[in-house]
């Protein structure tokens, strides 16, 4: 089958969530023998959307890549202080679509391209709600479309544009159950081909992996605490440094190490630890080296780290606040969540005291992630999509 995926950012240098969930699948997609394409922008920054890209096609592990040029860069300033005023205050469809066009990536080329090239793809699938690139892609693409929210409860999902957004698929392959919950109280579905997927992993073999050789290149001294993603403020590490800093009064041999793009300021502790930008088996050493793994954010759909953690068999703490967090903790008895410092400090204190309950929640995610996001059951799902559309 020709499919087409159509997605705000698109890179091996794109890390973030949903961007890279859109390239994990596309590319294994394509390594399945079907005939995939990308349509994207130049943009590498989320922030400004500015033109880093060459515009025109390439090709990226497998998988046909056609860039687009973003039309305008965003001042994340001014888009944010007509968010603030949108969203708390009447206002009209047009003011509406100004946000829309603020937020971006405007990228009207793309959009050409989409109404021009529909013919030449079977199905279409979309990554994010959220942007112009999927606002404009589902009015232009007349055929068989699929959306990927990659959404969390946020104050955007009610603006009136957004009924427009998820009215046009026919498909949803959402990230978690509780994403599906979450959204059903804000669009309706009837009728609608639904899936619960998330993304694919691979299992790395712990034992192959050299934690203490991990820890000497980096300098770091057992025992750590690990968060992995996006350095900033908006992912909840400002929270979860505070709230590291209060703890390591009480266990001042604990660190805390840090990994991913730094986006935010870092007080200097000596037991505050960046270790910069790291290849995916750094990151797996790291995982497995780590006696938890920290996910503070309050907004996520799915959180890739936290099972990729699992994956390794190191358990997980979460932000109580994220329903998809706290629902893989549930389900998978694989980690402990908290909603404030005492029960951070509680949680924190009771997974290092007892290296066997880590031991057991590790176990568990492992059998959790195995059983829900193991490649062949993704990939699975996503083939019977296509032959829903078929």
């Amino acid at each position: 089958m020709r499919i087409a995926f159509v997605v705000q950012r698109y890179g091996l240098e794109v890390m973030g969530g949903s961007e890279l969930h859109c390239r994990l699948i596309a590319e294994r997609l394509a390594q399945t023998g079907h005939k995939v394409t990308v349509y994207t922008t130049t943009a590498k920054d989320y922030i400004t959307w500015k033109n880093e890209y060459p515009a025109g096609e390439t090709e990226l592990n497998g998988v046909r890549v056609k860039r687009f040029p973003v039309a305008k860069q965003r001042d994340i300033e001014s888009f944010n202080a007509y968010s603030d005023w949108i969203f708390f205050h009447d206002h009209t469809e047009n003011d509406e679509r100004e946000w829309l066009d603020r937020q971006g990536p405007q990228t009207p080329d793309l959009i050409a391209a989409l109404e021009r090239e529909e013919a030449s793809e079977d199905v279409f699938i979309f990554f994010t709600y959220l942007y112009y690139t999927t606002y404009w892609g589902l009015k232009k693409v007349k055929g068989k479309k699929t959306l990927v929210p990659t959404a969390h409860e946020e104050p955007a999902l009610c603006l009136g544009i957004m009924r427009e957004v998820f009215a046009a698929p026919q498909a949803f392959m959402f990230n978690t159950e509780s994403e599906r919950r979450m959204l059903g109280r804000h669009f309706s579905f009837e009728g609608k081909y639904q899936e619960i997927v998330g993304v694919g992993y691979d299992f790395p073999d712990r034992a192959s992996l050299d934690t203490q050789a991990f820890c000497r290149r980096h300098g770091l001294n057992p025992p750590f605490i690990l968060y992995a993603g996006r350095i900033e403020p908006g992912k909840g590490c400002r929270e979860l440094v505070d709230y590291f800093l209060r703890f390591s009064q009480l266990r001042p041999e604990l660190s805390l190490a840090l990994i991913g793009n730094l986006l935010m300021e870092l007080p200097f502790h000596p037991q505050l630890r960046y270790l910069g930008f790291l290849s995916a088996e750094e990151k797996n050493a790291a995982m497995a080296a780590a006696e938890i793994t920290v996910h503070p954010s309050h907004l996520e759909s799915l959180c890739m780290a936290a099972l990729e953690s699992l994956a390794v068999r190191t358990p997980i703490l979460v932000q109580e606040a994220a329903d998809p967090l706290k629902d893989h903790c549930l389900r998978g008895r694989c980690g402990l969540f908290y909603s404030s410092y005492k029960e951070f400090e509680a949680s924190l204190g009771l997974l290092l005291k007892d290296k066997r309950l880590r031991g057991v929640l590790g176990e568990n995610g492992f059998a959790y992630v195995k059983k829900n996001y193991a490649w062949p059951i993704v990939i699975g799902k996503y083939e019977k999509l296509i032959r829903q559309f078929i």
